[in-house]
């Protein structure tokens, strides 16, 4: 059997690996099995089309992956909850450091926790969101208050 069909069997093994992980496994690997196979072609030896193979896959995959994955990583998209951090909200049931109370914030009533004991009515800020509980601090009355 030629060579040029073996590197031939693994492009398309390797074709369909990546089509089938979609995680940027084996694209290195087709592009330097490519190269081998152009190789085979003039006639060297097993052994040095492997080599280029095995040390070409594995330079690509190095020096390129951390550069495609920065370019097709997904953007961060915000959601419409984080603007609501660091606004003040308005305590509508007492949040104590053991019972979850709520907040009414941006029209909107939230779940909230807090490390203080803090009455209804009084006002907050939105210090961090965790999972769909907001994170107050309750506001310092200011002493010309």
């Amino acid at each position: 059997m030629d060579l040029w069909i073996i590197w031939l069997i693994v492009i398309i093994a390797l074709s369909f690996l990546e089509v089938a992980t979609v995680n940027l496994v084996s694209i290195w690997f087709i592009a330097s099995a490519l190269v081998s196979l152009i190789l085979s072609f003039f006639e060297l030896s097993f052994l040095i089309q492997f080599a280029v193979f095995v040390l070409l896959g594995v330079f690509l995959m190095i020096t390129t992956k951390p550069i495609l994955q920065k370019w097709l990583k997904p953007k961060d998209i915000k959601t419409n909850f984080d603007r609501i951090i660091g606004m003040t909200g308005l305590v509508t049931e007492e949040i104590t450091k053991n019972a979850i109370g709520e907040i009414k914030v941006d029209g909107k009533r939230w779940s909230a926790i807090s490390t203080d004991k803090i009455s209804a009515g009084e006002n907050v800020i939105v210090e961090s969101i965790d999972g769909v509980k907001c994170k107050v601090k309750k506001i310092e009355k200011r002493e010309s208050e």
